[in-house]
């Protein structure tokens, strides 16, 4: 499984942004794909995912109501809609995958399930 992060970049408090995930090599059609990201001196966390068997999405509390995930099936992509940016937005933002399907659903919040990374992108908000 490969994953491609783009849509990284600065941007001002208040504003937006959207990154992007396109994944491929998948051999099953039950998977997740989900954003984590990492801050300076801080742990990596979960962010927002999205199952692509049902089309559950799941979003940390700090994102609720800020940030969309979407997906376009067909191309196996993943988009983070990011809405209202504020400075603590600011991190390394990683798009990982995982070919299995968790009876929890907060496993899917946790970096240590998944399988596969991206390199990462930076986000910088500015105040």
């Amino acid at each position: 499984v490969q994953l491609v992060e783009s849509g990284g970049g600065l941007v001002q408090a208040g504003g937006s942004l959207r990154l992007t995930c396109a994944a491929s090599g998948f051999t099953r059609d039950d998977y997740a794909i989900g954003w984590f990201r990492q801050a300076p001196g801080k742990e990596r966390v979960g962010v927002s995912c999205l199952s692509f068997s049902d089309g559950s999405t799941w979003y940390s509390n700090s994102v609720k109501g800020r940030f969309t995930i979407t997906s376009d099936n067909a191309k196996s992509t993943v988009y983070l809609q990011m809405t209202q940016v504020k400075p603590e937005d600011t991190a390394i933002y990683y798009c990982a995958a995982v070919e299995s399907l968790s009876a929890i659903p907060a496993q899917y919040m946790r970096s240590a399930w998944y399988d596969y990374w991206g390199q990462g992108l930076q986000v910088t908000v500015s105040s």
